[in-house]
Protein backbone atom coordinates (compact mmCIF):
# COMPACT_ATOMS: atom_id res chain seq x y z
CA UNK A 1 0.00 0.00 0.00
CA UNK A 2 1.30 3.44 -0.89
CA UNK A 3 1.82 6.14 1.71
CA UNK A 4 -1.01 8.13 0.10
CA UNK A 5 -3.35 5.11 0.31
CA UNK A 6 -2.43 4.48 3.94
CA UNK A 7 -3.09 8.11 4.77
CA UNK A 8 -6.50 8.00 3.09
CA UNK A 9 -7.42 4.80 4.93
CA UNK A 10 -6.32 6.25 8.27
CA UNK A 11 -8.36 9.38 7.60
CA UNK A 12 -11.43 7.28 6.77
CA UNK A 13 -11.20 5.21 9.96
CA UNK A 14 -10.19 7.99 12.35
CA UNK A 15 -12.91 9.12 14.76
CA UNK A 16 -14.72 12.27 13.66
CA UNK A 17 -13.76 15.51 15.36
CA UNK A 18 -16.47 17.28 17.41
CA UNK A 19 -18.07 20.19 15.58
CA UNK A 20 -19.75 21.48 18.75
CA UNK A 21 -18.19 21.72 22.20
CA UNK A 22 -19.40 23.22 25.47
CA UNK A 23 -16.72 23.83 28.09
CA UNK A 24 -17.36 24.87 31.69
CA UNK A 25 -20.83 26.28 30.97
CA UNK A 26 -22.59 27.75 34.00
CA UNK A 27 -26.03 29.33 34.30
CA UNK A 28 -27.74 30.47 37.47
CA UNK A 29 -31.03 32.12 38.29
CA UNK A 30 -31.93 33.84 41.57
CA UNK A 31 -31.51 31.16 44.23
CA UNK A 32 -30.92 28.34 41.72
CA UNK A 33 -27.84 27.06 39.89
CA UNK A 34 -29.31 25.50 36.75
CA UNK A 35 -25.97 24.39 35.23
CA UNK A 36 -22.63 24.28 36.99
CA UNK A 37 -19.45 23.88 34.96
CA UNK A 38 -21.06 21.64 32.35
CA UNK A 39 -18.99 20.33 29.44
CA UNK A 40 -19.88 18.15 26.46
CA UNK A 41 -19.05 17.63 22.78
CA UNK A 42 -21.03 16.51 19.72
CA UNK A 43 -19.51 14.72 16.74
CA UNK A 44 -21.17 14.28 13.33
CA UNK A 45 -23.58 11.35 13.11
CA UNK A 46 -23.67 10.73 16.86
CA UNK A 47 -26.86 10.01 18.82
CA UNK A 48 -26.54 11.33 22.37
CA UNK A 49 -29.11 10.43 25.00
CA UNK A 50 -29.62 13.27 27.49
CA UNK A 51 -31.36 12.18 30.67
CA UNK A 52 -32.03 13.59 34.10
CA UNK A 53 -34.87 14.33 36.46
CA UNK A 54 -37.02 17.42 36.00
CA UNK A 55 -34.96 20.36 37.24
CA UNK A 56 -31.64 18.66 36.45
CA UNK A 57 -30.68 21.34 33.91
CA UNK A 58 -31.75 19.80 30.58
CA UNK A 59 -34.07 22.65 29.61
CA UNK A 60 -31.46 25.29 30.47
CA UNK A 61 -28.89 23.47 28.36
CA UNK A 62 -31.27 23.37 25.40
CA UNK A 63 -32.04 27.09 25.76
CA UNK A 64 -28.31 27.84 25.73
CA UNK A 65 -27.81 25.75 22.57
CA UNK A 66 -30.80 27.48 20.96
CA UNK A 67 -29.48 30.95 21.78
CA UNK A 68 -32.49 31.74 23.98
CA UNK A 69 -30.43 32.33 27.13
CA UNK A 70 -26.76 33.17 27.54
CA UNK A 71 -24.56 31.28 30.01
CA UNK A 72 -22.95 33.21 32.87
CA UNK A 73 -19.58 31.69 32.05
CA UNK A 74 -18.02 29.04 29.87
CA UNK A 75 -17.31 28.66 26.17
CA UNK A 76 -19.32 27.34 23.22
CA UNK A 77 -17.13 26.28 20.31
CA UNK A 78 -18.60 25.59 16.86
CA UNK A 79 -16.31 24.47 14.02
CA UNK A 80 -13.29 25.62 16.00
CA UNK A 81 -14.64 29.12 16.70
CA UNK A 82 -15.13 29.79 20.44
CA UNK A 83 -17.72 32.25 21.72
CA UNK A 84 -19.26 33.04 25.12
CA UNK A 85 -22.86 32.61 23.94
CA UNK A 86 -25.07 32.01 20.91
CA UNK A 87 -27.84 34.15 19.54
CA UNK A 88 -30.89 32.47 18.04
CA UNK A 89 -29.67 33.42 14.55
CA UNK A 90 -26.20 31.98 15.24
CA UNK A 91 -27.73 28.74 16.54
CA UNK A 92 -29.83 28.36 13.37
CA UNK A 93 -26.86 29.24 11.16
CA UNK A 94 -24.78 26.58 12.95
CA UNK A 95 -27.37 23.96 11.99
CA UNK A 96 -28.91 23.40 15.43
CA UNK A 97 -32.60 22.50 15.13
CA UNK A 98 -35.21 21.60 17.73
CA UNK A 99 -38.24 19.29 17.72
CA UNK A 100 -40.10 20.24 20.89
CA UNK A 101 -42.41 18.04 22.92
CA UNK A 102 -45.24 20.44 22.16
CA UNK A 103 -45.24 20.40 18.34
CA UNK A 104 -45.55 23.75 16.58
CA UNK A 105 -47.57 22.91 13.48
CA UNK A 106 -50.61 24.47 11.83
CA UNK A 107 -53.39 21.90 11.44
CA UNK A 108 -55.17 23.86 8.71
CA UNK A 109 -52.12 23.86 6.38
CA UNK A 110 -50.59 21.06 4.39
CA UNK A 111 -47.22 19.48 5.18
CA UNK A 112 -45.23 21.53 2.66
CA UNK A 113 -46.63 24.83 3.97
CA UNK A 114 -45.68 23.84 7.52
CA UNK A 115 -42.13 22.90 6.55
CA UNK A 116 -41.48 26.22 4.78
CA UNK A 117 -43.69 28.48 6.91
CA UNK A 118 -42.21 31.99 6.74
CA UNK A 119 -39.70 30.90 4.07
CA UNK A 120 -42.07 30.06 1.22
CA UNK A 121 -40.71 30.08 -2.35
CA UNK A 122 -42.45 32.83 -4.32
CA UNK A 123 -43.56 33.24 -7.89
CA UNK A 124 -42.55 36.25 -9.95
CA UNK A 125 -44.76 39.25 -10.48
CA UNK A 126 -45.92 42.01 -8.21
CA UNK A 127 -48.24 39.73 -6.16
CA UNK A 128 -45.36 37.46 -5.08
CA UNK A 129 -47.70 34.49 -4.57
CA UNK A 130 -46.48 31.30 -2.94
CA UNK A 131 -45.15 28.81 -5.50
CA UNK A 132 -46.92 25.75 -4.10
CA UNK A 133 -45.74 23.44 -6.87
CA UNK A 134 -42.08 24.24 -6.18
CA UNK A 135 -42.67 24.07 -2.41
CA UNK A 136 -44.13 20.57 -2.74
CA UNK A 137 -41.20 19.53 -4.94
CA UNK A 138 -38.72 20.82 -2.34
CA UNK A 139 -40.43 18.98 0.51
CA UNK A 140 -40.87 15.60 -1.23
CA UNK A 141 -37.19 14.50 -0.89
CA UNK A 142 -37.15 15.64 2.74
CA UNK A 143 -40.11 13.37 3.51
CA UNK A 144 -38.39 10.56 1.67
CA UNK A 145 -35.31 11.02 3.87
CA UNK A 146 -37.38 10.54 7.06
CA UNK A 147 -39.32 7.59 5.63
CA UNK A 148 -42.67 9.36 5.65
CA UNK A 149 -45.72 7.54 4.31
CA UNK A 150 -47.60 10.77 3.49
CA UNK A 151 -47.14 13.48 0.86
CA UNK A 152 -46.30 17.20 0.90
CA UNK A 153 -49.97 17.88 0.10
CA UNK A 154 -51.26 15.95 3.15
CA UNK A 155 -53.13 18.05 5.69
CA UNK A 156 -51.41 18.10 9.07
CA UNK A 157 -54.80 17.76 10.81
CA UNK A 158 -55.03 14.20 9.48
CA UNK A 159 -51.57 13.07 10.63
CA UNK A 160 -50.71 11.00 13.70
CA UNK A 161 -48.32 12.32 16.35
CA UNK A 162 -45.43 10.29 14.94
CA UNK A 163 -46.12 11.66 11.45
CA UNK A 164 -46.26 15.20 12.82
CA UNK A 165 -42.85 14.68 14.38
CA UNK A 166 -41.57 13.58 10.97
CA UNK A 167 -42.85 16.91 9.62
CA UNK A 168 -40.89 18.75 12.32
CA UNK A 169 -37.76 16.74 11.48
CA UNK A 170 -38.26 17.48 7.77
CA UNK A 171 -38.49 21.17 8.71
CA UNK A 172 -35.15 20.84 10.52
CA UNK A 173 -33.58 19.17 7.49
CA UNK A 174 -34.89 21.95 5.24
CA UNK A 175 -32.63 24.46 7.02
CA UNK A 176 -29.57 22.22 6.75
CA UNK A 177 -29.61 20.86 10.31
CA UNK A 178 -26.39 19.28 11.54
CA UNK A 179 -27.76 18.65 15.03
CA UNK A 180 -31.40 17.77 15.71
CA UNK A 181 -32.51 18.00 19.35
CA UNK A 182 -35.57 15.85 20.10
CA UNK A 183 -37.29 16.77 23.36
CA UNK A 184 -39.40 13.88 24.71
CA UNK A 185 -40.32 12.77 21.16
CA UNK A 186 -41.90 9.47 22.22
CA UNK A 187 -43.87 10.64 25.27
CA UNK A 188 -47.19 10.51 23.40
CA UNK A 189 -46.42 7.55 21.12
CA UNK A 190 -47.40 3.89 21.38
CA UNK A 191 -44.83 1.19 20.68
CA UNK A 192 -45.38 0.85 16.91
CA UNK A 193 -45.02 4.59 16.24
CA UNK A 194 -42.07 4.83 18.63
CA UNK A 195 -40.27 2.19 16.54
CA UNK A 196 -40.85 4.30 13.41
CA UNK A 197 -39.37 7.36 15.09
CA UNK A 198 -36.31 5.42 16.28
CA UNK A 199 -35.84 4.29 12.66
CA UNK A 200 -35.88 7.96 11.60
CA UNK A 201 -33.20 8.73 14.20
CA UNK A 202 -31.08 5.87 12.84
CA UNK A 203 -31.53 7.32 9.33
CA UNK A 204 -30.34 10.76 10.46
CA UNK A 205 -27.28 9.13 12.00
CA UNK A 206 -26.44 7.37 8.73
CA UNK A 207 -26.55 10.75 6.98
CA UNK A 208 -24.02 12.15 9.44
CA UNK A 209 -26.60 14.29 11.26
CA UNK A 210 -26.17 14.33 15.05
CA UNK A 211 -29.11 13.85 17.41
CA UNK A 212 -29.60 14.76 21.06
CA UNK A 213 -32.41 12.52 22.29
CA UNK A 214 -34.04 13.73 25.53
CA UNK A 215 -36.37 11.20 27.09
CA UNK A 216 -37.66 9.82 30.38
CA UNK A 217 -38.27 6.49 28.63
CA UNK A 218 -34.87 4.98 29.38
CA UNK A 219 -35.44 1.76 27.43
CA UNK A 220 -35.73 3.86 24.26
CA UNK A 221 -32.58 5.83 25.12
CA UNK A 222 -30.85 2.49 25.57
CA UNK A 223 -31.95 1.41 22.08
CA UNK A 224 -31.14 4.64 20.24
CA UNK A 225 -28.10 6.26 21.85
CA UNK A 226 -24.40 5.86 21.10
CA UNK A 227 -23.61 7.72 24.31
CA UNK A 228 -25.66 8.90 27.28
CA UNK A 229 -25.06 12.08 29.27
CA UNK A 230 -26.69 12.21 32.69
CA UNK A 231 -27.48 15.50 34.45
CA UNK A 232 -28.29 15.80 38.14
CA UNK A 233 -28.89 19.11 39.93
CA UNK A 234 -27.14 21.06 37.18
CA UNK A 235 -24.03 18.91 37.27
CA UNK A 236 -22.70 16.27 34.91
CA UNK A 237 -23.48 13.14 36.94
CA UNK A 238 -21.85 10.81 34.43
CA UNK A 239 -21.45 9.72 30.83
CA UNK A 240 -21.99 6.19 29.53
CA UNK A 241 -20.51 4.74 26.35
CA UNK A 242 -22.50 2.41 24.08
CA UNK A 243 -21.41 -0.74 25.88
CA UNK A 244 -22.20 0.78 29.30
CA UNK A 245 -25.73 2.03 28.57
CA UNK A 246 -28.08 0.16 30.86
CA UNK A 247 -31.39 1.13 32.47
CA UNK A 248 -30.31 0.64 36.10
CA UNK A 249 -27.01 2.49 35.59
CA UNK A 250 -28.82 5.49 34.12
CA UNK A 251 -31.32 5.53 36.98
CA UNK A 252 -28.61 5.37 39.64
CA UNK A 253 -26.70 8.26 38.05
CA UNK A 254 -29.89 10.31 37.63
CA UNK A 255 -31.15 10.06 41.19
CA UNK A 256 -28.08 8.91 43.11
CA UNK A 257 -29.64 5.62 44.19
CA UNK A 258 -31.15 2.45 42.81
CA UNK A 259 -34.87 2.55 42.19
CA UNK A 260 -37.45 -0.21 41.96
CA UNK A 261 -40.00 0.84 39.36
CA UNK A 262 -42.45 -2.06 39.62
CA UNK A 263 -45.32 -1.47 42.00
CA UNK A 264 -47.55 -4.39 41.08
CA UNK A 265 -49.49 -6.01 43.91
CA UNK A 266 -48.16 -9.55 43.45
CA UNK A 267 -50.57 -12.19 44.70
CA UNK A 268 -53.20 -9.66 45.84
CA UNK A 269 -56.86 -10.45 45.30
CA UNK A 270 -58.96 -7.46 44.18
CA UNK A 271 -62.40 -6.83 45.62
CA UNK A 272 -65.82 -6.85 44.05
CA UNK A 273 -66.65 -5.15 40.76
CA UNK A 274 -67.39 -1.47 41.39
CA UNK A 275 -67.71 -0.03 37.86
CA UNK A 276 -68.78 -1.82 34.69
CA UNK A 277 -69.19 -0.78 31.08
CA UNK A 278 -72.10 -2.71 29.58
CA UNK A 279 -72.14 -2.65 25.76
CA UNK A 280 -71.02 1.00 25.83
CA UNK A 281 -70.61 2.69 22.45
CA UNK A 282 -68.64 5.93 22.16
CA UNK A 283 -68.40 8.42 19.30
CA UNK A 284 -65.07 7.13 17.93
CA UNK A 285 -66.39 3.70 16.91
CA UNK A 286 -70.18 3.93 17.43
CA UNK A 287 -70.68 0.49 15.89
CA UNK A 288 -68.39 -1.24 18.41
CA UNK A 289 -69.25 -1.98 22.04
CA UNK A 290 -67.10 -1.99 25.17
CA UNK A 291 -67.69 -4.47 28.00
CA UNK A 292 -65.32 -4.02 30.93
CA UNK A 293 -65.31 -4.59 34.71
CA UNK A 294 -63.20 -2.56 37.14
CA UNK A 295 -62.74 -3.97 40.64
CA UNK A 296 -62.12 -2.38 44.00
CA UNK A 297 -58.49 -2.42 45.06
CA UNK A 298 -56.97 -3.09 41.64
CA UNK A 299 -54.95 -1.18 39.08
CA UNK A 300 -56.40 -2.06 35.69
CA UNK A 301 -54.08 -1.03 32.87
CA UNK A 302 -55.83 0.01 29.67
CA UNK A 303 -53.52 -0.36 26.67
CA UNK A 304 -53.97 0.02 22.92
CA UNK A 305 -52.79 2.05 19.97
CA UNK A 306 -53.50 5.77 19.76
CA UNK A 307 -57.01 6.13 18.36
CA UNK A 308 -58.23 2.79 19.73
CA UNK A 309 -60.82 4.53 21.90
CA UNK A 310 -59.12 4.43 25.32
CA UNK A 311 -59.38 8.15 26.10
CA UNK A 312 -62.90 8.30 24.66
CA UNK A 313 -64.00 5.55 27.06
CA UNK A 314 -62.46 7.43 29.99
CA UNK A 315 -64.18 10.68 28.99
CA UNK A 316 -67.51 8.85 28.69
CA UNK A 317 -67.07 7.32 32.16
CA UNK A 318 -66.46 10.81 33.53
CA UNK A 319 -69.44 12.32 31.74
CA UNK A 320 -67.49 14.62 29.41
CA UNK A 321 -68.50 12.86 26.18
CA UNK A 322 -71.90 11.26 25.50
CA UNK A 323 -72.33 7.56 24.88
CA UNK A 324 -74.35 6.25 21.93
CA UNK A 325 -75.53 3.01 23.44
CA UNK A 326 -75.23 0.81 26.49
CA UNK A 327 -74.70 2.03 30.03
CA UNK A 328 -72.40 1.94 33.04
CA UNK A 329 -73.07 0.30 36.38
CA UNK A 330 -71.65 1.68 39.63
CA UNK A 331 -71.92 -0.50 42.73
CA UNK A 332 -74.42 -2.67 40.84
CA UNK A 333 -76.76 0.21 39.94
CA UNK A 334 -77.30 1.56 36.46
CA UNK A 335 -75.29 4.75 35.93
CA UNK A 336 -75.19 6.98 32.87
CA UNK A 337 -73.24 10.17 33.63
CA UNK A 338 -74.62 13.10 31.66
CA UNK A 339 -71.93 15.52 32.80
CA UNK A 340 -68.72 15.52 34.83
CA UNK A 341 -70.45 16.85 37.96
CA UNK A 342 -72.61 13.72 38.07
CA UNK A 343 -69.50 11.51 37.97
CA UNK A 344 -67.75 13.57 40.66
CA UNK A 345 -70.82 13.35 42.89
CA UNK A 346 -70.65 9.54 42.64
CA UNK A 347 -66.90 9.41 43.40
CA UNK A 348 -65.56 8.90 39.86
CA UNK A 349 -62.63 11.18 39.07
CA UNK A 350 -60.49 11.70 35.96
CA UNK A 351 -56.86 12.79 35.73
CA UNK A 352 -56.81 13.80 32.04
CA UNK A 353 -54.15 13.15 29.43
CA UNK A 354 -53.59 16.88 28.93
CA UNK A 355 -52.97 17.98 32.51
CA UNK A 356 -52.00 21.53 31.53
CA UNK A 357 -54.99 22.11 29.29
CA UNK A 358 -57.65 20.15 31.19
CA UNK A 359 -56.36 19.12 34.61
CA UNK A 360 -55.22 22.35 36.27
CA UNK A 361 -55.44 26.10 35.89
CA UNK A 362 -51.82 27.11 35.42
CA UNK A 363 -52.24 30.71 36.59
CA UNK A 364 -53.97 29.80 39.86
CA UNK A 365 -52.03 28.95 43.03
CA UNK A 366 -51.76 25.39 44.31
CA UNK A 367 -54.35 25.77 47.06
CA UNK A 368 -57.02 27.10 44.67
CA UNK A 369 -56.46 24.29 42.17
CA UNK A 370 -56.86 21.70 44.94
CA UNK A 371 -60.04 23.21 46.36
CA UNK A 372 -61.68 24.15 43.05
CA UNK A 373 -63.73 20.94 42.43
CA UNK A 374 -65.17 21.07 45.95
CA UNK A 375 -65.73 24.74 46.79
CA UNK A 376 -68.86 24.16 48.95
CA UNK A 377 -66.70 22.16 51.40
CA UNK A 378 -64.38 25.18 51.73
CA UNK A 379 -67.08 27.84 52.08
CA UNK A 380 -68.60 29.58 55.06
CA UNK A 381 -71.69 31.76 54.63
CA UNK A 382 -71.39 31.41 50.86
CA UNK A 383 -67.80 32.74 50.93
CA UNK A 384 -64.78 30.57 50.19
CA UNK A 385 -62.57 30.34 53.26
CA UNK A 386 -58.90 30.87 52.49
CA UNK A 387 -57.90 29.10 55.70
CA UNK A 388 -60.03 26.05 54.78
CA UNK A 389 -58.43 25.95 51.33
CA UNK A 390 -54.98 26.20 52.88
CA UNK A 391 -55.70 23.38 55.35
CA UNK A 392 -56.81 20.98 52.60
CA UNK A 393 -53.94 21.96 50.33
CA UNK A 394 -51.39 21.57 53.15
CA UNK A 395 -52.65 18.05 53.81
CA UNK A 396 -52.34 17.10 50.14
CA UNK A 397 -48.92 18.73 49.82
CA UNK A 398 -47.71 16.64 52.76
CA UNK A 399 -49.36 13.41 51.60
CA UNK A 400 -48.14 13.73 48.00
CA UNK A 401 -44.82 15.46 48.70
CA UNK A 402 -45.65 18.36 46.37
CA UNK A 403 -42.43 20.32 46.07
CA UNK A 404 -43.25 24.04 46.17
CA UNK A 405 -42.08 26.88 48.39
CA UNK A 406 -45.62 28.06 49.23
CA UNK A 407 -49.21 26.92 48.77
CA UNK A 408 -49.77 30.22 46.98
CA UNK A 409 -47.12 29.32 44.38
CA UNK A 410 -48.43 29.55 40.83
CA UNK A 411 -49.18 25.98 39.69
CA UNK A 412 -47.78 26.61 36.20
CA UNK A 413 -44.32 27.21 37.69
CA UNK A 414 -44.09 23.66 39.07
CA UNK A 415 -42.38 20.73 37.37
CA UNK A 416 -44.49 18.27 35.42
CA UNK A 417 -44.42 15.72 38.23
CA UNK A 418 -45.55 18.25 40.82
CA UNK A 419 -48.30 19.56 38.53
CA UNK A 420 -49.58 15.99 38.23
CA UNK A 421 -49.56 15.68 42.01
CA UNK A 422 -51.72 18.81 42.24
CA UNK A 423 -54.23 17.24 39.83
CA UNK A 424 -54.24 14.11 41.98
CA UNK A 425 -54.44 16.14 45.18
CA UNK A 426 -57.69 17.85 44.24
CA UNK A 427 -59.38 14.45 43.76
CA UNK A 428 -57.79 12.65 46.71
CA UNK A 429 -59.20 15.35 48.98
CA UNK A 430 -62.67 14.11 47.94
CA UNK A 431 -62.40 10.37 48.82
CA UNK A 432 -62.54 8.72 45.36
CA UNK A 433 -64.20 5.39 44.65
CA UNK A 434 -62.83 5.21 41.11
CA UNK A 435 -59.92 7.21 39.73
CA UNK A 436 -59.09 7.21 36.02
CA UNK A 437 -55.52 8.17 35.13
CA UNK A 438 -54.95 8.94 31.44
CA UNK A 439 -51.20 8.83 30.65
CA UNK A 440 -50.35 9.62 34.30
CA UNK A 441 -46.57 9.88 33.89
CA UNK A 442 -46.23 11.52 30.47
CA UNK A 443 -43.31 13.98 30.52
CA UNK A 444 -42.45 13.12 34.14
CA UNK A 445 -39.00 12.10 35.30
CA UNK A 446 -38.29 8.64 36.65
CA UNK A 447 -38.15 9.69 40.31
CA UNK A 448 -41.57 11.35 40.13
CA UNK A 449 -42.88 8.36 38.18
CA UNK A 450 -41.95 6.05 41.04
CA UNK A 451 -43.75 8.32 43.49
CA UNK A 452 -46.92 8.25 41.38
CA UNK A 453 -46.73 4.46 41.04
CA UNK A 454 -46.49 4.15 44.83
CA UNK A 455 -49.44 6.50 45.21
CA UNK A 456 -51.51 4.43 42.75
CA UNK A 457 -50.66 1.29 44.70
CA UNK A 458 -51.58 2.96 47.99
CA UNK A 459 -54.95 3.97 46.52
CA UNK A 460 -55.59 0.41 45.36
CA UNK A 461 -54.55 -0.95 48.76
CA UNK A 462 -57.11 1.40 50.32
CA UNK A 463 -59.86 -0.11 48.14
CA UNK A 464 -59.97 2.52 45.37
CA UNK A 465 -60.40 1.19 41.83
CA UNK A 466 -57.68 2.61 39.57
CA UNK A 467 -58.00 2.63 35.77
CA UNK A 468 -54.64 3.55 34.20
CA UNK A 469 -54.46 4.38 30.49
CA UNK A 470 -50.88 4.31 29.25
CA UNK A 471 -48.89 4.06 26.02
CA UNK A 472 -45.74 3.17 27.99
CA UNK A 473 -45.38 -0.59 27.69
CA UNK A 474 -42.94 -0.86 30.59
CA UNK A 475 -45.39 1.06 32.78
CA UNK A 476 -48.43 -0.99 31.79
CA UNK A 477 -46.66 -4.29 32.44
CA UNK A 478 -44.84 -3.13 35.57
CA UNK A 479 -47.73 -1.48 37.42
CA UNK A 480 -51.01 -3.16 36.41
CA UNK A 481 -52.78 -5.98 38.24
CA UNK A 482 -54.66 -6.80 35.01
CA UNK A 483 -54.33 -5.37 31.52
CA UNK A 484 -57.28 -4.68 29.22
CA UNK A 485 -56.35 -3.97 25.59
CA UNK A 486 -58.49 -1.95 23.18
CA UNK A 487 -58.65 -2.21 19.41
CA UNK A 488 -60.98 -0.05 17.29
CA UNK A 489 -63.41 0.79 20.06
CA UNK A 490 -63.76 -2.60 21.73
CA UNK A 491 -61.88 -4.65 24.33
CA UNK A 492 -59.83 -7.14 22.33
CA UNK A 493 -58.62 -9.05 25.37
CA UNK A 494 -57.86 -9.09 29.10
CA UNK A 495 -54.45 -10.26 30.32
CA UNK A 496 -53.77 -11.72 33.75
CA UNK A 497 -50.32 -11.26 35.30
CA UNK A 498 -48.91 -14.58 34.05
CA UNK A 499 -49.73 -13.41 30.49
CA UNK A 500 -47.99 -10.01 30.76
CA UNK A 501 -45.61 -9.71 27.81
CA UNK A 502 -45.07 -6.96 25.26
CA UNK A 503 -45.89 -9.43 22.50
CA UNK A 504 -49.28 -10.28 24.01
CA UNK A 505 -50.20 -6.62 24.49
CA UNK A 506 -49.20 -5.78 20.92
CA UNK A 507 -51.09 -8.74 19.45
CA UNK A 508 -54.31 -7.62 21.11
CA UNK A 509 -53.64 -3.96 20.25
CA UNK A 510 -53.61 -4.76 16.52
CA UNK A 511 -56.72 -6.94 16.73
CA UNK A 512 -55.05 -10.36 16.77
CA UNK A 513 -55.68 -13.21 19.19
CA UNK A 514 -53.02 -14.55 21.54
CA UNK A 515 -50.71 -16.97 19.78
CA UNK A 516 -51.45 -15.52 16.32
CA UNK A 517 -48.54 -14.14 14.31
CA UNK A 518 -48.57 -10.53 13.18
CA UNK A 519 -48.05 -9.95 9.44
Amino acid sequence: MTLQGAALRAAATAPAEPFLTLDGVRKSYPGVVALSGFSMSVTPGEVIGLVGENGAGKSTLMKILGGIVAPDQGTITIDGVPRPALTVAESIAAGIAFVHQELNLFDNLDVAANVYIGREPRKGGWLRLVDEERQHAMVAPLLQRVGANFTPASRVAGLSLAQRQMVEIAKALSVGARLVILDEPTSSLPVAETDKLLDVIAGLKREGISVIFISHRLNEVERAADRVIILRDGLLAGSLGKAEIEHDRMVKLMIGRELRVQERGAGRQPGAVILSAKQVRTGTYPGHMVNLDLRRGEILGLAGLVGSGRTELARAMFGIDPIYGGHFELDGSRFRPTHAAAAVKRGIFLVPEDRKGEGILLDLPILENISLPNLPAHAHSFMVSRSAEAKTAATQRSNLDIKAPLLTTRTGSLSGGNQQKVVLGKWLAMAPKVIILDEPTRGIDIGAKAEIYKLMRALADAGVAVLMISSDMEEVIGVSDRIAVMHEGRISGILEQEQFTEENVLLLAVGKVLGERVG
